[in-house]
């Protein structure tokens, strides 16, 4: 059987999974059906992903090549010579000897050590250590063969376009936050002409968003909800299948698992898509201010090229 040659269009997403629960929800995910795993070495739970992967391959579940396994490179390991390392380390605790795609998880610099910076001092400047030195290091890495495909995360289009400038190996995804409330239509453009895949990663939304309502309350997706006898998540997911991008929602109870599984069969209409288009506020959830520390090199604006 030949690898998969793209990711699934739903895929299961394991952060804030604990690693209490992220072993069962990946095994009852693959046997429900998931072929898409979305891992990171940040989320801390890589080891007990590993173990399940093994056991499902091991009682038959489902076989390597019909799987799509992500995982991303952390801040503290963008200097070249601490990419390599950094891989091997997610290759052995997920238990495999190749990644279909090897992300660097956010355009942002540590110090090598420092997982979460406390100080500006433990911020490195893109200047002084730019993507495209990363990339160098991530370019090696498919050509080694130990990844099938590379690419970015929360990667804006100015950010894309300089390293498409300079890259050897042009990057085959950018994972960033997308949902009816943030569409980065122009984002979403750019790599669809430039052939890069998109990922959405919070395509549900996040509980934490600022004190507004959750996305799953929304009137007009609870509408269309209601219209096709479906779930308000079930009709955000449809809709990001929809628009293009592969979206990878997070669960670790089997109902929900099994219930977000099921969206990939919602078909909207173009009268509804055209409704949930007028939703776009530019709303992130996840919007970086996490990097912004006093003196140091980083800020929203420029994170992500756009006005805050």
């Amino acid at each position: 059987m030949s690898p998969l040659l793209s990711p699934p269009a739903l895929g299961l997403g394991t952060w804030k999974s604990s690693p209490s629960e992220v072993g069962e929800a990946v095994r009852t995910g693959l046997e429900l059906g998931y072929r898409h795993i979305d891992c990171a070495s940040i989320y801390g739970n890589e080891a007990e992903i590993g173990q399940a992967l093994a056991g499902a391959f091991r009682d038959g579940v489902v076989q390597r090549d019909q799987l799509w396994i992500t995982s991303k490179l952390w801040n503290d390991c963008h200097a070249p010579e601490d990419v390599r390392p950094a891989l091997l380390r997610s290759l052995s605790d997920l238990q495999l000897e190749q990644l279909d795609l090897y992300l660097i998880h956010w355009p942002v610099v540590h110090r090598h050590g420092v997982v979460l910076p406390q100080q500006a001092t433990d911020q490195i400047p893109l200047e002084q250590l730019p993507l495209s030195q990363t990339w160098g290091a991530m370019e090696a890495l498919a050509e080694e063969g130990l990844v099938r495909q590379i690419g970015v995360s929360n990667c804006s289009g100015a950010k894309l376009k300089g390293l498409l400038q300079t890259s050897r190996v042009r990057p085959a995804m950018n994972q960033v936050e997308r949902h009816p409330w943030l569409q980065q239509n122009a984002l979403l453009q750019l790599c669809q002409q430039e052939g890069i895949g998109v990922t959405a990663y919070s395509p549900l939304g996040s509980p934490s968003g600022a004190g507004e309502a959750p996305l799953l309350t929304d009137p007009t997706i609870k509408a269309i909800a209601q219209t096709h006898g479906a779930t308000a998540a079930q009709v955000l997911l449809a809709w990001g299948i929809a628009t293009g991008t592969a979206v990878i929602p997070k669960s670790v109870r089997r109902d929900r698992l099994a219930s977000n599984l099921a969206a990939s069969q919602l078909k909207l209409s173009p009268e509804e898509l055209q409704q949930i288009a007028r939703l776009d506020r530019g709303h992130r959830f996840v919007d970086g201010s996490f990097w912004e520390l006093p003196g140091g090199p980083y800020r929203r604006a420029q994170l992500w090229d756009e006005a805050v």
